[in-house]
This record gives structure tokens, sequence and C-alpha cells, in this order.
């Protein structure tokens, strides 16, 4: 069993990512998926970022605060947004046993960086081949860093130009993609149950 703490994305704990949360509970991890919104969930990606522009430094601080009781033998899964959470603590709080980037990476060299890649914490990272956001305001190539850099890293590139497609309550749903996703979180999660 893996201890897995999962960020939302920018439109909350959606009825979506809670399903998601489920599905790796139900593959025997113990998953916490902190609320960084406190129950605000929105309808657009737009009305997220206004949320968090408006105060986020506060969801850093909300995320700080749901990790800080949790054992230190986490794996991080952010999904877009939720990346810069997941990463960051990935990276700087001692402990971690993995990563998982979805739809997001952050650069680990440069202005944005948060250090270097902890030795030894492998990383997957997710997202497709056209992503406006992902493809289109370089996260990918920020991935494609990591995974010449980091020993454990592994980038998978989905066809498609949805944004948030592992989102079942979204209209960005791709079934195919995400159950794929789904699949290679999983085994990665179980990989990291046996070392």
């Amino acid at each position: 069993m893996a201890n897995v703490v999962m960020f939302h994305h920018i439109q909350g704990l959606t009825p979506g990512m809670r399903r998601m949360a489920d599905t790796i509970r139900a593959a025997g991890h113990d998953v916490h998926a902190p609320d960084l919104h406190d129950g605000r969930v929105f309808e657009t990606i737009e009305q997220g970022a206004a949320f968090r522009q408006a105060g986020a430094a506060e969801v850093d601080a909300r995320a700080d605060e749901a990790v800080a009781q949790l054992p230190e033998d986490l794996v991080y899964i952010g999904v877009s947004s939720g990346v810069m959470q997941a990463q960051r603590l990935a990276q700087t709080r001692s402990g971690a046993r993995g990563a998982v980037l979805i739809e997001a990476a952050i650069p680990i060299t440069g202005e944005w960086a948060f250090g270097v890649w902890p030795e030894g914490v492998p990383v997957q990272i997710h997202g497709a081949d056209a992503d406006e956001f992902f493809a289109g305001e370089g996260d990918i190539d920020a991935a494609r860093e990591i995974v010449a850099t980091v020993e454990d890293a592994e980038l998978f590139v989905y066809p498609g130009d949805r944004h948030l497609f592992e989102d079942d309550s979204l209209p960005s749903y791709d079934a195919e993609a995400t159950a794929l996703l789904t699949e290679r979180v999983l085994a990665f999660l179980d990989r990291l149950d046996t070392r």
C-alpha cells in the first residue's frame, strides 16, 4: 500500500476528482485528497483561476497544512494546477516516495524551479500532445527536462487537445486516455509499494 496525497485541479475537488481518488483507494492505496478550495467547485477553468489569483498563497498554505499530519513517505499526485503543490512538496519535503504530475510540470532549473529533483524519487508525468496548457505553455518542455535529468522518470503523452481529460465530471473527459493513465498510475504505485 502506498500513502498518497492527491491535489485537485483549478476547478476544485470535483466529483470526478473524488472518483479518481476512490479508484486509487480501491486498488489498495491510502489516499488523501484535500480540498484546497474549501468546498468551492467552479464551472470553468477561468472561474477557478480567478479564485486562485485572489488568494494563491492560501492554496499553498492549505496544501502544507494537509500534509503536515501525514507520514513523510508520501506519493504526491497533482492534477493540472495541483501539480504546483505536488511537485513543490515532492521536491522540498523530505521522505517523498514518488510523484505523479498530470497535465503540468514545473521546470527544475530557472526562475520557477523548486530546486533539484531529490535523488531516488521516481516521477511519472502525463499530458496531452495538443493541450493548450500542457503543450502550449511549456509544461511539456519542463517534463522533458525532468525526464532527461531524473534517473527514474517517465513521460506519457496522449493524443488530443483536452485539458482535464481525466475528470469524468467535466465535458473535457476522455475515457480512453483516462483508462490508460489510470493503468499507468496504478502500476507506478504498485511498483513503489514493492521497493
